[in-house]
């Protein structure tokens, strides 16, 4: 499993945040489990993607991506529930490729496409803020930086990587589609299509990259306790929650529908 990841810098603390107008966040690498089962364990917001006719497991063996998780999804799903739901299709794709990635991996957690759909829409507008999309190689048009964290208005996060990833070398920003920051992506980056670079402007890399975080920081996600344990790690602003919760919930409605 760690042959996909690249560490870009110590694993301190991590935390993201959203850009411009949405709200700053705390949380991050360090963040404890939470949620196991229990009386919740069928919280509604978990929605599961149908996978692929004929394609193959996720990673071989050896822990190296074997299909793209871009090719995990059903497409013709994949067209019906960008239309009902209004994602563009390919940020879908990436959503949904990882929720059945981190599926294979941590059965147990229970991450639905439609959270990260959730989260991928307060974020960036699913890679569409600033009027950019995501394109078909799942790399956003232009790249999406977030403002500088230095505790006006937004957490504060002194630069932690040089300006390596977020090009600041005085304060942190959170980058790409999912908005993650340096720190936190220093630990959980994650490559998704078998290139065997984590990319944090590729939909399908961050997508799972923020997959993996949240499945760490909540644990079954399928619980509700579970659930907010894991966005409030990913932001811990009510509001953020409550938007994301929204988001989720009626992705996952329109997409049955």
């Amino acid at each position: 499993m760690r042959s996909r990841y690249s560490v870009l810098a110590g694993a301190g603390a991590g935390a993201l945040a959203a850009v411009l107008l949405l709200s700053g966040c705390t949380g991050g690498a360090g963040a404890g489990g939470g949620g196991g089962g229990g009386a919740d364990a069928t919280f509604a917001v978990f929605a599961e993607a149908p996978r692929a006719s004929g394609v193959g497991a996720f990673l071989d063996a050896d822990g190296v991506v074997a299909t793209p998780s871009s090719q995990l999804a059903d497409p013709a799903w994949l067209d019906r529930a960008a239309a009902a739901t209004g994602i563009p299709r390919r940020a879908l794709q990436g959503y949904a490729g990882a929720a059945l990635a981190i599926a294979e991996e941590q059965p147990g957690c229970h991450l639905g496409w439609n959270t990260l759909a959730g989260i991928g829409w307060v974020e960036s507008h699913h890679g569409t803020i600033f009027g950019g999309s995501i394109l078909d190689n799942g790399v956003t048009s232009a790249p999406i930086i977030g403002v500088a964290l230095d505790g006006n208005g937004f957490q504060e996060i002194p630069d932690s990587d040089k300006g390596a990833v977020d090009g600041d070398t005085e304060w942190d920003r959170a980058v790409g589609p999912m908005q993650i920051v340096p720190t936190t992506w220093a630990a959980w980056a994650t490559e998704a299509n078998g290139d065997g670079v984590p990319d944090i402007h590729n939909i399908d890399d961050a997508s799972l990259s923020a997959a993996e975080y949240l499945c760490y920081s909540g644990g079954d996600l399928g619980t509700e306790s579970g659930w907010r344990a894991a966005i409030a790690a990913y932001n811990e602003s009510p509001s953020y929650l409550t938007e994301v919760l929204d988001h989720a919930d009626r992705y996952a409605s329109d997409a049955a529908a």
